[in-house]
């Protein structure tokens, strides 16, 4: 493991690690520690320290955490608890980090939480409310997911102690309590837990509270576990919870605990980062933090805590800040602020400066001399603020700053100069520089290095010497004899004492050079041998072949190399296995070796040997690789590893491994060898052999059945077998016996018991475990209705015994017997017959009596059904009724079925008995009364009926017999009404009772439960049936489970994580229930396991299917559903198996690992994937690299396979940090990646050259050049070289400078003008001096832009489908040289130009222009960049057109669904970029079949149907591809699809609707065509809705069963539904038929939907009404009723009032002040619908005006004045006045006139509104907002009679009657005599004259009637023509005005309070005149007009029409009052029709 500390500041930077507080390393340049084998000591919190000459920081703490897993501890190994009480078993205790995952089990089997199982936070088990069956062994599995480990502790037994009842109530306690947590803010969740027991368990609640808050939300696991998702500060507080027993008194409980969310450290002020102060001030540095808890502020300085204690000048202030007083110098560096509490810490520095204080040179140098060679400090210790920069001057030359360091000078901590070591040349003058801020001090010291001296010629000479006393001395120096001219080559100085200098040394400086020294004193030499040490050569001619001697090892030889002048010290060899990425093998080779023995090598492998020669200046280069050797192969030295046996079925065994390690594998595997034979016996083994290695399973087969085999597994290669595995046992499965039982033996017990004897098989051929014997008998030709008796195995007797029972009497048998196991059935044994025994026979059937006379009757018979025997006979007995001594008793032959009895008494009632014998007896005795000479009857029905004992499938009947028919009941019969209940709905018989004529009551069993029923009886006898009984109640029989469970239960794969189950639903008839809570269990688990099964439930009853989610991904579950209602569940459907989707992986592969193996290459390492997250089989892996904090995209490295783990990435960029991810992928796609990310960085290296070198500045002898650090750093740049020289000379002649990392820019003066310059710049890290950038420059100002390029060109044979090679010819570079070439490029034919590449070579011609996209037209233009500025871009390129290339991505198949039963339909999307080209189409790919499909641009969503037919009941899997010319592009993911099922195309036919009654539409149908409906119809959906609101009330009724027709019930009346049909099969719903229209019938309406009172005075009030809101027909009127709530003197009087049409208002009358009145009223279609019912109380309500003054009347012509004056005006003021009037003749009062001015006092009406000759009173009311006030007294009576006319008085009358009367009888008189004279002398007949007499008094008497209508007063306006107001009606119509002329009082006593239509009803004469009477004031309201007819008896339907104010209403009115004794008083009816 690798930590890296980061960090910036000026170099040297120095680094110290520190863990848990203790010091790892000192101080170094080494910024990264190396843990290289972990283990748990290395877990803890490291940090780093990083220094300078600034200060030094301390790093945050980062924790390193190891991962492991020890043991179990021992603890408790028992427990008990007491029945009903909460068992805490806690985990056992076990080290790990992390904590690990703990499971509980019991017996091997998993313990998952439920209601009674609670598994707490810390892993402890709880079981509530203990039973028995709790007690056991229990014991956890604890898995750390980090490392993989997994350990099982040590059972723990539970004992369950029983005391008390098992039922008896247990108080709820709190076992689990809520403990405090502290959870830091931004977790994904935090978790309170509080567990209860109590009993009975399922009335415990708990209920949580926050600080005594309610809290509904985040509860989970019923209640127990609060969980609060993100918890912030603000969930802190003091949760409690509460647990309560429902139902019971028991005290509730209580307990709580504080959530503490604590919140990281954040600052909330930070100090500076750089803080200046003078010296003794008091500086205050800022730091202040919050969180929760409030966070501790700890200082450091310079990495050193600060202790106040220690340094009182030191003071931390409240709040955090740090105070300094007193300020010194060495207060200055860095200071860091620490922030920390227990949710995590940070940090923020500063650096404080104290400037007060100039720089001092405490110590400076002194002077000092030295030897050659050996080592001197010159010492310079400073003090000032801030620190002073030391820099060392030697002349003007810096020798060592902060910034510069040259070879051999170092800058000491202290500022001191070290200089190691020295040379004659460091002779000389050094100078010490402190400055800072305040200003600079110096200090200077001599520096002698003494050398060898002689005296030559009287003067002192220095070979090589850095001083002399000699004068005028002249210095020569010569290399191999020729003279140095120190002047001409740059390289090489001569100082002038002699020194000769020579930098940057090369092989070619070897050699013998001499110094002369020449003076007046004379001359001397001397000469010395220069050699250059260098790194050593390449060793040469390296070889490799096999060792002979030896295996697996390689001899390598090579020959020596040059030593560079050092001597080597060792070699390094490297080896490169495979092509792998070079790898040290051997680091430390003697160097006087040639040759090694490379050994432990691994067989079939290659190697490739290099090797290089270490001395003391480094090492050197590599040699040339050795040939590739490869090693033969040898067999596998391991075997494969975890072989695993399973037995699949009883013959074979399933055998799985995994492959041998690699490094054992010893070459390519070409298969494996599977051993197996017979455990324990000595026979030989046999072999399969499996030839592709990439086989890892097979099945051994043909084995023996349930015998246990050893097994072994070896793999092989081309040099043979490897090791075979350990062995590995596994027993065959099961199988079923072979053989049957022998020696069976069958005998009768009695008649219905068999008994049968056997021996059991022989084990060998039992092929199992013996789970018993089957013991079978059937009758001959019934071979599968067997009755079966199993047997357990008995292994202590040789000889086993069974009996099967049960078997009917006398009858012929054969029986079996069979062994059976587990997985079945053995054969049987040969069958024995057998009868049993005889027996009794049954009684006798349809015993009867005919020819029945005084003294004998015929008695006739049946033979018995069940004879049991051979019938021998009959006995027939008889005897008088209850006189057994009277019994005669005949035996009859068994041929005989009727018998005579004879000998009878007349009238006497017999007792007669018949039963059949065998040889065992006389059978059941069938017997019945009868009277002699009496012919018996049918019986009458039974009576007094009463059901009890209602249970779900029977009740109880109790009955009173009927009239038995004069001879006794044979059989009661029961007959239900079921279901539906109804005087039209069909009875059936549900139970019938032979023989008991005595019952009283019987049971009815056999019933269904949850279902209406209503019975009634029948009784039976000799004759025949009687009628039915009366019906009972209806009864509703209880609620049971369901007896059935869904069928055709079917499941299907959904997706990776889901299965689609399916099945049909209940029949509503096998509910059982209350079908609101019918639903569905599904349950299911993985296949073999033994994980507690998982459930689901479906709340509604007509769900036919279900998606089982979360599932894990390519596993195979079993799942079955169960029906359940409210009081259970039903029985289990049989398991059905499916096997989830294969999916991709759900997570990456574990530990994975990565190390940098070279500057460009890391190396990756990877476990699998864990088993469960696979998803299906591992194809291969993928790492996914990209480099850290960039926003490239991300790379991937494919590893195909699953056996290698690890991979080499290659060409990575050097020193580059990269984020490293591994993910497996499946043949679906790619998994997961792994998780976390894995940082790792390259090694560093040489750089990279550095990039945008320009000359921005250029004059004739100077240059300005700048530049940008490489593009590739490669590593740390600690500084550049800049070299420049003319362009016209060599290397040497080179001018050299180093420059900091820092510069990014170098000033050149002295150059030549006019002339060509050589510029190279290189970077320099730790591993050397990198590349370099070479740029020319011309020394003149007549730079210009450069010219453009030519025409780019792009041969047609450089043109590629994504890219082109593009070509220019360079134009002129206006003397200043191209720096580099922009091309830019256009897509056609509308898109702009955009820059493909701005940094193309200045060199270059040419460029490939790659990332073009196929098939398409581009242009291409070219500009350069100089110095100076851009060209202008060239001419446009031709029209290139790149070549087609095949698609690069697959098309996104959207959905696959089944199309017919042999085709799918296919839904696709392609990005319009995929389509590459002309002629694009798609490839359609499943197993069996592909198609090819073309259809232009295929680039929208597009739908296709698979044309060519599938294979029914099939899955297939579709892949889809586009190709074109070129080629094809990938496939997509797969799709998979179940064909043999789609849903229904067409619609069911000929919908009809037929209406039935008012709230049911009988809707018949027919099927689809057959190849329409795609398979089984299962129903059909009824979809049905109101016309005018089908959003509001559409509903649906689904049908289970094929039917054709369904009756839609409970609808609502006369309205009119669309019905449509849809029928379903098992793929989903077909289309729904056109919607057809139906209306149900009428129905009674509903109620009116209000009723309103207005002008309420105190008596009377108008009363309105609403429509119903359903009036379910056409409204032919209403019903009023109303009534005092109280008798009004003494009398209660109701009236019912009809409305015939659609009136909604009513004026009410004679009503009496201050009584409360209940008005009914409810509407009428063809019958009368509910009522609504309001209360009004008559009278001025509080706050009304009160009454006005008493009126009086003045009289003009026709016209009244009325005149009062205003009383009271209540509570507000009047609004208006109204009028009342009524005939004097104590009419009814009634409104004359409405909304009078309420200034008003007086108003004039004409009296042509009232009836003339009546007299009225007037009187006023006033109105306000409170209503009708008070009335005033009544006025005088005034009459309406107005002035008549003169022909209109009675005398002028009178007159012209006596005149009239004359006229007439003279005219009498006349015709009398002249008929006498003309008569008389013919006859003289008195009867003549009596005639005459008589016809003439009847002419008179018709003269007097028509004087009399003559003289009757003329015509009375109708009190209708009073004016009313808008309310009122205006036409002439009744009113309570008309004067009464009669009245008529009918009594009717048996009319009580409410009244309706009856005979005794009478009908008013139309034409006679109409009566007033008191109760006129019903018809007063205009609505009433036209309404006084007596309605038709039966159904009256009028027409409906729109009410207006001017037509009129039908109204029927009856009265009934009664007296305060409820006695009818009278009552009266009036009809009238006008």
């Amino acid at each position: 493991m690798v930590l890296t500390c980061m960090a910036e500041g000026s170099w040297p930077l120095e680094f110290k690690w520190i863990h848990n507080g203790t010091e790892l390393t000192r101080f170094s340049q080494e910024y990264r520690y190396l843990i290289p084998s972990l283990d748990r000591s290395h877990a803890g919190f490291y940090q780093c320290i990083i220094r300078n000459r600034v200060g030094a920081l301390l790093q945050r703490r980062t924790e390193v955490q190891v991962a492991f897993m020890g043991g179990f501890e021992e603890g408790e190994r028992a427990q008990s608890v007491s029945q009903g009480e909460g068992a805490v078993v806690p985990a056992p205790r076990i080290r790990s980090f992390p904590q690990p995952q703990v499971t509980w089990f019991r017996d091997g089997r998993k313990i998952p939480p439920s209601s009674r199982i609670a598994i707490t936070l810390d892993n402890t088990l709880v079981i509530l409310s203990t039973v028995a069956p709790d007690a056991g062994r229990y014991y956890v599995q604890a898995v750390n997911d980090k490392n993989g480990e997994n350990k099982t502790s040590q059972p723990i037994t539970l004992s369950v102690d029983n005391v008390g009842g098992p039922a008896d109530p247990i108080a709820p306690t709190i076992i689990i309590p809520p403990t405090n947590t502290s959870v830091v803010s931004g977790t994904s969740e935090v978790t309170m837990e509080c567990v209860a027991n109590a009993r009975p368990l399922i009335k415990l609640s708990i209920t949580w509270r926050k600080n005594r808050v309610l809290v509904t939300s985040g509860l989970s696991d019923f209640n127990r576990r609060l969980t609060i998702i993100g918890p912030v500060v603000s969930d802190s507080g003091f949760y409690e919870c509460e647990v309560v027993l429902r139902s019971s008194s028991v005290p509730s409980v209580n307990a709580g605990a504080y959530l503490h969310v604590q919140e990281p450290p954040q600052f909330v002020k930070e100090p500076e980062k750089h803080i200046t102060a003078e010296m003794e001030k008091v500086v205050d540095i800022p730091c202040q933090a919050r969180g929760v808890p409030q966070p501790d502020i700890v200082w450091y300085k310079d990495a050193v805590p600060i202790s106040p204690v220690k340094t009182p000048r030191y003071r931390v202030l409240v709040g955090g800040s740090l105070q300094v007083n007193g300020l010194l110098p060495d207060d200055t560096g860095m200071f860091q602020c620490f922030a920390r509490n227990l949710a995590g810490e940070v940090q923020t520095n500063t650096y404080l400066a104290v400037t007060s204080i100039a720089p001092n040179i405490t110590a400076g140098p002194s002077d000092s001399t030295v030897i050659d060679g050996m080592s001197v400090i010159l010492h310079c210790e400073t003090s000032g603020a801030p620190r002073p920069a030391i820099t060392w001057q030697k002349g003007e030359r810096v020798l060592a700053s902060g910034s510069v360091q040259l070879p051999r000078f170092t800058l000491l901590e202290s500022g001191s100069l070290l200089i190691s070591p020295s040379h004659i040349s460091d002779a000389g003058t050094y100078t010490c520089m402190a400055s800072n801020s305040r200003g600079i001090d110096e200090a200077a010291a001599d520096l002698v290095v003494w050398g060898e001296c002689e005296r030559v010629g009287g003067t002192t000479c220095a070979l090589i010497q850095g001083q002399t006393t000699c004068d005028l001395i002249q210095y020569v120096w010569e290399k191999e004899g020729l003279v140095i001219n120190a002047q001409s080559i740059p390289r090489i100085r001569l100082d002038p004492d002699g020194t000769l200098h020579i930098s940057q040394t090369w092989s070619g400086d070897i050699g013998t050079y001499t110094c002369r020294v020449m003076s007046v004193g004379g001359n001397d030499s001397r000469s010395a041998h220069l050699r250059v040490r260098q790194l050593p050569y390449a060793p040469e001619n390296p070889a490799a072949l096999l060792s002979s001697s030896e295996k697996r090892a390689i001899n390598l030889t090579w020959a020596k190399p040059f030593d560079g002048n050092s001597p080597l010290l060792r070699y390094i060899l490297e080896v490169s296995e495979n092509n792998a990425p070079w790898a040290i093998l051997l680091a430390n080779i003697e160097p006087e070796s040639t040759a090694v023995t490379v050994s432990g090598l691994i067989p079939a492998r290659s190697y490739q040997f290099r090797l290089c020669a270490v001395n003391d200046v480094g090492k050197g280069q590599f040699s040339k690789e050795t040939d590739r050797v490869s090693l033969p192969e040898e067999p596998p030295s391991a075997p494969p590893q975890n072989v695993i046996a399973s037995g699949r079925t009883n013959q074979s065994i399933m055998i799985q491994w995994q492959p041998p390690p690699e490094s054992h594998q010893n070459g390519v595997l070409r298969g494996y060898s599977v051993r197996y034979h017979l455990t324990g016996l000595p026979v030989d083994y046999q072999s399969k052999n499996i030839s592709k290695p990439d086989v890892t399973n097979i099945l051994l087969e043909d084995l023996i059945i349930w015998t246990n085999y050893e097994i072994e597994v070896a793999a092989y290669n081309r040099a043979g077998l490897g090791t075979f595995s350990h062995k590995v046992t596994e027993w065959t499965l099961q199988g079923v016996p072979t053989i049957a039982p022998s020696k069976v033996q069958v005998e009768a017990v009695n008649s219905t018991t068999i008994r049968i004897t056997w021996a059991a098989p022989n084990p060998q051929f039992i092929n199992g475990i013996n789970q018993g014997y089957k013991l079978l008998a059937w009758e001959p030709g019934q071979e599968e209705e067997v009755t079966m008796v199993t047997v357990r195995p008995n292994f202590q007797d040789s000889v086993h015994v069974g009996y099967v029972t049960g078997l009917k009497k006398f009858t012929e048998y054969y029986s079996s017997v069979l062994c059976f196991t587990t997985p079945g059935d053995g054969p049987r044994s040969p069958a024995n017959s057998l009868r049993t025994h005889e027996d009794t026979p049954g009684a006798v059937g349809d015993l009867s009596f005919t020819e029945i006379l005084d003294t004998s009757l015929k008695v006739s018979w049946r033979e018995p059904e069940e004879k049991n025997g051979v019938l021998t006979g009959y006995r027939i007995s008889w005897e008088e009724f209850n006189r057994t001594n009277t019994r005669v008793t005949h035996y009859l032959p068994n041929v005989t079925l009727e018998y005579r009895v004879t000998g009878l008494t007349a009238l006497t009632t017999y007792t007669i008995e018949v039963a059949g014998m065998t040889s065992k007896g006389q059978g059941k005795l069938s017997s019945s009364t009868i009277s002699s000479g009496v012919p018996p009857e049918l019986p009458g029905p039974p009576t007094n009926m009463a059901i009890s004992n209602i249970g779900p499938r029977s009740i109880t009947l109790q009955f009173k017999p009927g009239y038995d028919g004069k001879t006794s009941i044979s059989r009661w019969q029961v007959e239900a009404q079921v279901s539906v209940i109804g005087d039209n709905e069909d009875w059936v018989i549900v139970h019938q009772l032979p023989n008991e004529p005595d019952a009283r009551s019987l049971e009815v069993p056999g019933l269904n439960p949850y279902t209406f029923y209503r019975f009634r009886m029948r009784q039976v006898n000799i004759v025949g049936t009687s009628p039915p009984s009366q019906p009972s109640r209806k009864i509703q029989t209880l609620q049971a489970r369901p007896d059935m469970f869904p069928a055709n239960v079917t499941l299907r794969t959904a997706s990776e994580t889901s299965l689609w189950l399916r099945w049909v639903p209940l029949p509503e008839w096998e509910y059982n229930g209350d079908p609101e809570v019918v639903g569905y269990r599904v349950q299911y688990s993985r296949t073999g396991s033994q994980v507690r099964a998982l459930t689901h439930v479906i709340a509604d009853r007509l769900e036919r299917e279900f998606t089982i989610e979360d599932l894990e991904e390519w596993t195979e579950y079993d799942v079955r559903v169960q029906a359940l209602n409210g009081i259970g569940a039903g029985p289990w459907s049989q398991p059905v198996r499916g096997r989830t989707r294969e999916s991709v992986p759900s997570c990456g592969p574990t530990n994975v690992s990565a190390f940098a193996t070279t500057s460009s290459s890391i190396l990756v390492r990877w476990f699998e994937v864990p088993e469960p997250d696979r998803n299906g089989l591992i194809l291969g892996y993928k790492v996914l690299y990209r480099e850290k904090d960039s926003d490239s995209s991300l790379q991937l490295w494919t590893v195909d396979g699953n056996a290698s783990h690890s991979v080499q990435l290659t060409g990575l960029g050097k020193y580059v940090l990269y984020e490293i991810q591994v993910l497996a992928f499946t043949r679906i796609g790619d998994g997961m990646p792994s998780s976390p990310l894995i940082l790792e960085r390259t090694l560093d290296d040489v750089p990279g050259p550095p990039v945008g070198t320009l000359f921005p500045e250029v004059r004739t002898t100077s240059v300005r050049l700048i530049w940008q650090s490489p593009s590739q750093p490669n590593g740390i740049i600690l500084a550049y070289q800049i070299t420049y020289r003319l362009n016209s000379t060599n290397s040497n002649t080179a001018t050299v400078d180093v420059l900091n990392p820092s510069a990014r820019q170098y000033m050149v003066t002295g150059l030549k003008q006019e002339s060509v310059y050589v510029f190279r710049i290189t970077a320099q890290t730790r591993k050397g001096w990198g590349e370099a950038a070479e740029a020319l420059v011309v020394t003149t100002e007549k730079r210009a832009r450069p010219q453009p390029t030519g025409r780019p060109m792009v041969p047609q044979e450089n043109v590629q489908a994504r890219s082109v090679l593009l070509s220019w010819e360079p134009g002129s570079d206006g003397l200043s040289p191209v720096r580099y070439y922009t091309v830019q490029l256009r897509e056609l034919p509308n898109s702009n130009w955009t820059v493909h590449s701005a940094s193309v070579n200045h060199e270059s011609s040419f460029y490939i222009v790659g990332r073009l996209k196929p098939f398409i037209s581009y242009q291409f233009r070219v500009k350069a960049t100089n110095d100076i500025g851009d060209s202008e871009y060239s001419e446009e390129s031709e029209v290139i057109t790149t070549l087609q290339d095949a698609p690069d991505e697959a098309p996104t198949i959207l959905s696959v669904t089944p199309h017919t039963t042999t085709s799918v339909l296919i839904r696709w999307q392609v990005r319009r970029d995929v389509v590459i080209g002309p002629d694009v189409c798609l490839r359609i790919r499943s197993k069996t079949h592909e198609i090819k499909y073309c259809a232009g641009l295929l680039v929208n969503v597009s739908v296709v149907p698979c044309s060519p037919d599938l294979s029914k009941h099939k899955r297939y899997e579709i892949r889809m591809s586009v190709y074109n010319a070129v080629g094809e592009g990938p496939t997509s993911t797969p799709q998979e699809v179940f064909v043999g099922e789609a849903v229904p195309t067409a619609p069911p036919q000929n919908v009809a609707i037929q209406s039935a009654t008012a709230t049911q539409l009988d809707v018949t149908w027919e099927p689809p065509p057959l190849d329409s409906q795609n398979g089984d119809i299962q129903g059909y959906k009824v979809y049905f809705w109101e016309i005018q609101h089908k959003n509001e009330t559409e509903r649906l009724r689904t049908l289970f069963l094929p039917e054709g027709g369904v009756k839609l019930k409970n609808l609502t009346g006369y309205t009119t539904y669309m019905i449509s049909v849809a029928l379903f099969n098992a793929a989903g719903d077909g289309p729904r038929s056109p919607p057809t229209r139906g209306r149900t019938q009428q129905a009674a309406p509903s109620a009116p939907s209000f009723i309103h009172f207005s002008e309420l005075t105190t008596t009377s009030v108008n009363m309105s009404w609403g429509e119903p809101t359903y009036p379910n027909g056409i409204l032919e009127g209403y019903r009023l009723v109303y009534e005092p709530c109280t008798p009004v003197d003494g009398v209660s009087k109701i009236v019912t009032v009809d409305v015939k049409g659609a009136p909604f208002w009513m004026k009410i009358k004679d009503l009496a002040d201050g009584v409360t009145y209940n008005f009914r009223i409810r509407a009428k279609t063809f019958t009368y619908g509910p009522e609504v019912e309001a209360n009004i109380t008559m009278g001025p309500g509080e706050g009304a005006p009160g009454p006005p003054g008493e009126p009086f009347i003045s009289r003009y012509g026709s016209a009244l004045t009325i005149h009062w004056s205003n009383g009271d005006p209540g509570s507000s003021p009047i609004t208006h006045h109204v009028i009342e009037a009524r005939p004097s003749d104590e009419g009814l009062w009634d409104i004359l006139i409405k909304d009078i001015p309420k200034e008003v006092t007086s108003y004039s009406f004409n009296m042509d509104i009232l009836k003339q000759g009546v007299s009225y009173d007037f009187r006023v009311i006033g109105v306000n907002d409170y209503g009708y006030g008070s009335p005033s007294p009544p006025s005088a009576s005034i009459s309406a009679k107005k002035v008549a006319p003169f022909y209109e008085e009675w005398w002028f009358l009178v007159v012209v009657a006596l005149v009239g009367l004359i006229f007439i009888l003279l005219l009498v008189f006349i015709l009398i005599i002249r008929g006498q004279s003309k008569k008389y002398a013919k006859k003289s007949d008195s009867g003549i004259i009596a005639f005459t007499w008589i016809h003439s008094v009847h002419s008179v008497y018709i003269y007097l009637s028509i004087l009399s209508c003559l003289l009757r007063s003329p015509p009375r306006p109708s009190p209708g023509s009073l004016n009313y107001s808008d309310e009122d009606l205006s036409t002439t119509k009744y009113n309570d005005l008309i004067p009464a002329e009669s009245s008529s009082l009918t009594e009717k006593p048996s009319e009580i309070s409410d009244s309706k239509g009856s005979d005794s009803e009478y009908e008013v004469d139309q034409h006679r005149q109409k009566t007033h009477s008191f109760v006129s004031h019903y018809i007063s309201d205009p609505t009433y007009y036209n309404s006084w007819r007596r309605q038709q008896k039966g159904i009256s339907r009028a027409q409906a029409y729109n009410y207006t104010e001017s037509e009129s209403a039908s109204i029927h009115t009856r009265i009934t009052s009664t007296n305060e004794t409820g006695i009818p008083k009278w009552s009266h009816t009036s009809d009238r029709n006008e």
